[in-house]
This record gives structure tokens, sequence and C-alpha cells, in this order.
């Protein structure tokens, strides 16, 4: 992997996140005991080491079109802001894309955002760095723009091959955030993001036509710490900052041996290492939007944190965002 030397991204811009938002399917599937999925019985202790309690299952109304339109109206509510203000809604997504029309369009429609720019991007489990940091270059390109929701939205169940052990820990949800230009003096806000591809790798892991089903190769979980301690160690690097400075880790979780490798690795306390992975599962690239949603509303992330937040996906991309809530 080459190295960036890039400034830091967004400092002085006045961006920040005014609305956090999330969505969860109705069904919430609970590993409690022995669990049948498509044929095959997993033993309790299938299920305990690889980290997934629980995980949500979307219904077929449940579609990635609704359950992002659901996200971005939480996450506008949280912001107090109409669609109707909004300049851009950008969703990511890899599960359910179809050739055209982009789901975006459609989203921004359902909203009432009838005045905004809506697009998709991809990135895999990257694609809400993708999506914020996309955002972001619009905003501060266009004078005039002044909001953007970035909605990070995917159906992963669809994408377990049925019998393997990827049933037990990718789940459905779907996270937004509400990122707004505010005053560039104003300590809270999007300070740095950085998001990278290393070609060589890009078929660690794959998900091809026509099943889509995921395909890893063994080698995905070194691949994926060695990539998430790059862009921390790099983030932190050129921000000035120590593992100790930040209040919060919010990663895109991907097992319990990844997320072992990358607390060893930056020497972070447990505690500050935040996922709601045990709970939700994998969720793809909504992984990152609904922790944050989901602990802020709980009173864990405060106003005023300063957060990492992490992401590796297939491409093979790595990246991350540095913000103060």
């Amino acid at each position: 992997m080459h190295h960036r030397t890039e400034a830091r991204t967004w400092t002085g811009t006045g961006l920040k996140f005014s609305g956090l938002g999330h969505y969860f399917p109705r069904h919430h599937r609970v590993h409690d005991g022995e669990v049948t999925i498509s044929g095959r019985t997993h033993p309790p202790e299938a299920a305990a080491e690889l980290g997934v309690r629980a995980l949500h299952v979307a219904d077929e109304d449940e579609t990635l079109e609704y359950m992002a339109v659901q996200a971005a109206r939480s996450a506008l509510a949280n912001a107090g802001r109409e669609a109707g203000d909004l300049d851009l809604v950008v969703l990511a997504n890899w599960t359910d894309r179809q050739w055209i029309p982009e789901i975006a369009p459609g989203v921004a429609a359902a909203l009432g955002a009838l005045g905004a720019l809506a697009f998709d991007v991809c990135g895999a489990c990257t694609g809400f760095v993708h999506g914020v940091q996309t955002a972001a270059a619009l905003l501060t390109a266009h004078p005039g723009w002044k909001r953007a929701v970035v909605v990070a939205a995917d159906r992963f169940t669809r994408r377990a091959r049925p019998g393997t052990r990827g049933q037990l820990v990718f789940g459905d949800a779907a996270g937004a955030v509400v990122l707004e230009k505010g005053d560039p003096d104003d300590p809270s806000g999007l300070i740095d993001s950085v998001l990278d591809c290393d070609a060589s790798e890009a078929d660690t892991v794959a998900a091809r036509a026509p099943e889509g089903f995921l395909r890893p190769k063994p080698e995905l979980i070194d691949l994926a710490v060695r990539s998430s301690l790059k862009v921390a160690g790099n983030v932190l690097s050129r921000n000035g900052l120590k593992t100790s400075d930040i209040d919060w880790l919010v990663p895109h979780p991907g097992n319990n041996a990844i997320h072992a490798g990358v607390r060893d690795g930056l020497d972070l306390e447990p505690a500050r290492f935040l996922t709601n992975f045990a709970e939700r599962g994998n969720t793809g690239c909504a992984s990152v939007p609904i922790a944050l949603s989901e602990f802020h509303e709980k009173g864990v992330v405060r106003h005023g944190d300063l957060v990492l937040s992490t992401a590796v996906g297939s491409g093979w991309y790595y990246g991350g965002l540095l913000y103060r809530l």
C-alpha cells in the first residue's frame, strides 16, 4: 500500500453532522442456543465465536429504498430540518445495486427533497466514508449549497450464501447523517477524511453475478486489520493526535478477530472501541452511522466527543473519518 501525504481535509470548512438517524428492520433474529438457517443448524458456540448475538432481517416490503427513507427521515428530524432544505442526497449501498435508475432519486422523491441532486455511491463497506467525503467535497465546491443527507443502507442478509456462517453475521439496516455547513470557527464538526484503494487486493472479497453471494478469501482478516491500522495511523498522525486523544473509535465492524487485531494494534482500551455488532451484526456500509445514531440516542456518545471511524471494503478500499460531534 502506498502512503498518501496530503494535509487534513475539512478543518475550517464549518461542515458538521447536525443530525443522526437509523432504521432497523422489524424482524430481530436472536441467536439463542442452536440456530437453524437455510436448513443448516449451527451450535450455540458458533454464534458466540463470531460475536453476533442477534441481527435484523428485512422483510420483502422493507426494500432498500424504504429503509433508506426511514433512516433519512430520522436524521432530518434529529437535525430539526425539512427535506426541502436539502441540496444533496447521497445514498451508499452495495447489496441492491441495479443498472438504472439509481436508487437515490427515489429516496429523494419519497423524502420530498425535490430540489436536491441525488445519486448513489458504492465502495462496498467503506460506502459511508465515501458518501460523506463526496458530499463534503460538493458542499465545499458549491458556495450556495448548505446541506446534504448521506444515507448508508445495505440488505447484507441477501448476500450471504445459504448454509454458510455468514448467515450468522450479516444483518440489514440503514443509517443516515445530515451534513451541513455551519460556523467555520465552531470546534465541532468534520475534521478529516481519507479514502484509498489498493487495486492489487481487489478480489480479496467479491460478490459476483448472478447470485451475488459474498466470497471472501482466507487472507481477508489480516488485510482488514492491516488496512484499518494504516487508516487510523494516517489520520491520527496528520492531525497531530495519539490514540489516547480520541474519545471513541466507531469502526465498520467485521468480526471478533478483526476487532481484536485493531484494538491491539492501536493499543486502544476496549471501552472506547464502540460498535453495536453484537446486537445488529455486520450491516455493510450502514454500520458506522447506525452505531453513531444508536449510541448518541442512548447518551453514550455526546456532543463534543472526538470520534474516529475506520472502514475497509472490497475494491480494496480503506478509509476513515475524524470528527467531533
